[in-house]
């Protein structure tokens, strides 16, 4: 219950709202001051008013000072802003980092808060063996104690609740989650170790991921702020944990044609999205996203209106394009369009022959019974074609990279590039593509000097 003590002119209100973790009374203030000219009943009337009013603002947490612990108040945030405003991967991510700040940071009050109880943190995180995610691969024949038991992979995957591209990368040999390994021992009726063993223990976080770190609390702290909880950012004071920096993986126009060539001998599906992976630079989640009604074969253009993206707990799902400029508009090369069109008539057929059981969707890239293809499935079937090819060590993502590589090679000017790319602004294309650019600049310079000075060129050879 409120109580109330008068100050001079003003009312102080102080509720109480429980006990901390040490016992501690929790107790949140507030000061009303009457209107001038209010009669001592109006005073009263008002003042038991405002005691009902700012209790109740505790009572449902309205109410929050730099007092409340973090890890509560990053509860609040993911109610109140994240659940809200945050889509759904970036919100899934977040939430997995949470268990491993919350143990080193989670019971300081936010006006205790320090950077040198960050800098431990990070330190923490860069340690062996913080890893949660520790990953496991299987031990034995998989697909022979499938046999044993009269089960296929198809029949499994609804009985261990995993997806069918868990299973594939069981029987290809890559390694798991440890939740889908313990839930495949579960249906198995097996203990975990009679068939899985853990790889990389002792693995530690990649200086990215522990700076993935920083920018959550960053921004969980920064609100706070606003809320006007604390009166600054601890982050702010603590220098961001360094990350190397690396060219991002990419196909020369040798290499790039190369895996084109090699492509012709795939199965049609996985070598018409992959083709168009590299004509385009879409990311997978907008190349699975597409739907026949965004392909545009007259005029040879694609719609990206959506993406297709796979979590856990919500299995495969459909969600809007990245950032608002990565709806978006690209021109399409014939050789592109024609590989479509070849696809779209054997996609037809495919359909025909399954009939009833041909799941009607419009979407262009699909699991052979026309639901939504795994997003990892396609992942999984291009890191066995390299593998198989002896290609570079490049994953789906490199394709993207291919893509404006070689454009910005050709000159294509940078905005046009980060238009088909879907960036927010061309700042964010020449920062990731500042090694292509640079290329392409010496590059330029050397055609300059061919072209004004070619006797002064001839000269230094002959000489």
């Amino acid at each position: 219950m409120a109580t109330v003590t008068k100050r001079g002119n003003s009312y102080k209100i102080t509720v109480s709202c429980g006990y901390d973790l040490n016992g501690k009374q929790i107790r949140r203030h507030t000061t009303w001051t009457p209107e001038p000219g209010m009669t001592a009943k109006q005073v009263a009337k008002e003042l038991e008013r405002q005691k009902v009013l700012f209790e109740e603002r505790c009572r449902t947490g309205q109410v929050l000072d730099g007092s409340i612990r973090f890890a509560d108040f990053a509860e609040k945030w993911f109610e109140d802003y994240a659940d809200k405003q945050l889509r759904a991967k970036t919100l899934s991510r977040y939430k997995a980092m949470m268990p491993r700040i919350n143990a080193a940071i989670g019971h300081i009050h936010l006006d205790k808060l320090q950077p040198h109880h960050l800098l431990a943190l990070y330190d923490n995180l860069a340690e062996p063996g913080v890893r949660s995610d520790t990953k496991y691969r299987c031990s034995v024949d998989f697909k022979a104690l499938l046999r044993d038991r009269k089960l296929t992979k198809a029949s499994f995957a609804p009985l261990a609740n995993v997806s069918m591209a868990v299973l594939n990368s069981i029987t290809q040999g890559r390694n798991i989650a440890r939740t889908s390994a313990e839930n495949i021992s579960k249906a198995l009726d097996l203990k975990l170790d009679q068939i899985f063993q853990p790889v990389e223990e002792d693995s530690t976080l990649s200086a990215k991921t522990i700076l993935h770190h920083h920018r959550l609390i960053s921004s969980i702290l920064s609100t706070a702020v606003q809320w006007q909880v604390i009166f600054s950012n601890p982050c702010e004071r603590v220098k961001p944990p360094k990350v190397e920096k690396s060219n991002p993986r990419y196909l020369d126009e040798t290499e790039a044609a190369h895996l084109l060539e090699l492509l012709e001998a795939e199965d049609i599906q996985y070598r018409t999205a992959i083709q168009l992976l590299l004509y385009t630079g879409f990311r997978r989640g907008e190349l699975l996203g597409l739907e026949w009604s965004d392909i545009d074969f007259k005029h040879q253009i694609i719609h990206v209106r959506r993406s297709s993206l796979y979590l856990p707990d919500k299995g495969i799902f459909e969600d809007d394009t990245k950032n608002f400029t990565s709806e978006r508009v690209i021109k399409v090369s014939s050789i592109a369009f024609q590989a479509l069109r070849e696809y779209k008539v054997w996609q037809s057929e495919q359909r025909m022959k399954l009939g009833d059981q041909w799941h009607q969707s419009d979407r262009l890239f699909t699991a052979w019974n026309g639901k939504p293809m795994h997003p990892d499935t396609l992942t999984g079937w291009f890191h066995d074609f390299v593998a198989r090819n002896n290609l570079p060590q490049i994953s789906i993502h490199s394709l993207r990279h291919t893509n404006a590589t070689l454009l910005i090679a050709q000159h294509m000017p940078i905005t046009t590039v980060a238009n088909r790319l879907g960036h927010a602004n061309a700042a964010t294309t020449t920062k990731i593509y500042a090694h292509a650019i640079r290329s392409a600049d010496a590059a330029a310079a050397e055609t300059l000097e061919n072209i004004l000075a070619p006797s002064r060129n001839s000269k230094s050879k002959l000489g």
